[in-house]
């Protein structure tokens, strides 16, 4: 008997006349050489409908230029020469050392982010008024991002001092106003000003009360080529009935200067480029020429002025020097009379906050006149 007619066969899906489609071919053991088929990626899918319409067609480089031009032509070449009261600081700072005599403490707190205290005392100095040879003063200051105010008091003159710094304008222009206030009250005085500026040019406007009068003052420093700045200032003092007027010229020119490449720059904002200023004050008839060189930027500045009176040829000159090292900061200056002061800063440790020991004296041989002092500053 044949098996079929005892098993009957059944029809599986294997057994189907639909064969499957063979499974794609892998590719080849060394990979596709370039140039054929398998190399070539496939076409991108076509883009729809909607987003056809939605995307921008790309710029031209005609158009793209032209922005380019218009931006650059709205940018003037000459920066903003600063407030004119600082036209000359750095010349200042490296030729009118603070040289004092004695101990100078300095202990500073802060209490917040934006709220600090300092308590500074000065001990035997012959520096004082009235005979005294010590001193205490109790300084705040609060900072945020639009100013500052800052009070200063002497409770053994019985004095305080305040200043306080503003933005206003949203920022286009600060307001500042200083008081000065005593237990006699016959030195009081109080100023208010307004600084405004723009991309080349600041001014100053002044008003206030100071030595029994009013004053008055207004100044403008004008930049009038990439290196070259002017200006003026005006100022009427009611006290005396003077009017006072003086004019600044500078100039300023690179450094010249090309830093090792082995050498650690040293810290704080760049330096500012060297400079030679002039200023004339036509009410007292002095005409006075600051200059500024950074030796080795950051590190070595040299500075020099010369006042001279056109009239009676009554002249006086500072030469000063600074050097900056890693931990260490050393100012010398020497005057045409042969005085000499000096005052060396060092730090006592490498933490931000850590303190500082100074050293200042000044010797005035014409005078027999000599100096030493030395200061600590604790949490600067």
């Amino acid at each position: 008997m044949p098996i079929q007619s005892i098993f009957p066969l059944f029809t599986t899906r294997c057994d189907s006349s639909a064969i499957p489609p063979p499974p794609p071919l892998l590719p080849p053991p060394g990979g596709s050489k370039s140039g054929e088929a398998g190399s070539t990626p496939p076409p991108p899918p076509p883009a729809a409908e909607s987003d056809k319409a939605a995307a921008p067609p790309p710029p031209s480089p005609v158009a793209a230029d032209d922005d380019i031009a218009k931006a650059a032509a709205s940018v003037s070449s000459c920066p903003n020469p600063g407030p004119l009261e600082m036209a000359t600081y750095d010349v200042r700072r490296l030729v009118s050392l603070d040289t004092y005599d004695g101990v100078r403490v300095d202990i500073s707190k802060q209490l917040s982010p934006f709220f600090a205290c300092v308590h500074s005392f000065h001990l035997g100095t012959t520096m004082l008024p009235d005979g005294k040879n010590c001193s205490y003063g109790f300084t705040t200051q609060m900072n945020d991002e639009e100013g500052f105010m800052m009070a200063r008091v002497d409770p053994e003159r019985g004095s305080v001092d305040g200043r306080i710094h503003k933005a206003l304008l949203g920022g286009l222009a600060m307001g500042k106003l200083q008081l000065g206030l005593s237990s006699e009250g016959q030195s009081d005085q109080m100023l208010g000003e307004v600084d405004i500026g723009a991309a080349t040019w600041t001014a100053n406007l002044k008003y206030g009360s100071m030595g029994g009068g009013n004053v008055f003052g207004c100044n403008y420093f004008q930049a009038v080529t990439p290196k070259l700045a002017m200006g003026g200032e005006g100022m009427y003092i009611g006290a005396n009935g003077n009017m006072l007027s003086s004019y600044t010229a500078k100039y300023s020119f690179d450094n010249g200067t090309e830093e090792a490449t082995d050498a650690a720059p040293a810290p704080g904002p760049p330096e500012a480029p060297s400079y030679l200023a002039a200023t004339y004050n036509a009410g007292q008839g002095m005409l006075s020429l600051n200059y500024k060189r950074a030796v080795t930027a950051q590190r070595v500045n040299i500075g020099a002025s010369l006042e001279c009176s056109p009239v009676t040829l009554e002249s006086q000159v500072l030469l000063g020097a600074e050097f900056n090292l890693t931990r260490s900061k050393m100012n010398v200056c020497i005057d045409g009379s042969g005085r000499i002061q000096s005052v060396l800063e060092t730090k006592l440790g490498r933490e931000p906050g850590s303190p500082a020991l100074n050293f200042a004296a000044e010797l005035d041989h014409g005078k027999n006149v000599m100096k030493f002092g030395y200061g600590l500053n604790i949490g600067s």
